[in-house]
């Protein structure tokens, strides 16, 4: 599944312009879900993340969570987490 979504990323998602509404953008948010929860329950939380995306939302900041939990975005769920203001430092990789 991350190799789909790394060859989305290199041959489809530069023929448009960016018009991500969320940071990190959902094929990203896609990956670390993948790698951090594995296919199953990462792909649910990236499905969830593109059905959140729709004109009238606003977007912003939207990180994976550290916990796995599809209601993470609710603050009566165990694994809620306050969304990030600003976003991280951009680190070149090495």
């Amino acid at each position: 599944m991350g190799a789909m979504i790394r060859w989305y990323q290199r041959w489809i998602s530069p023929l448009s312009p960016p018009r991500c509404r969320y940071y990190p953008s959902c094929s990203a948010y896609a990956l670390t879900a993948i790698e951090r929860f594995g296919a199953l329950r990462g792909g649910l939380l990236a499905v969830l993340r593109i059905a959140r995306c729709m004109p009238w939302n606003p977007g912003g900041i939207d990180d994976v969570p550290r916990r796995f939990s599809p209601f993470y975005r609710f603050s009566w769920s165990k694994a809620h987490e306050e969304p990030r203001v600003t976003p991280l430092a951009w680190e070149p990789k090495e």
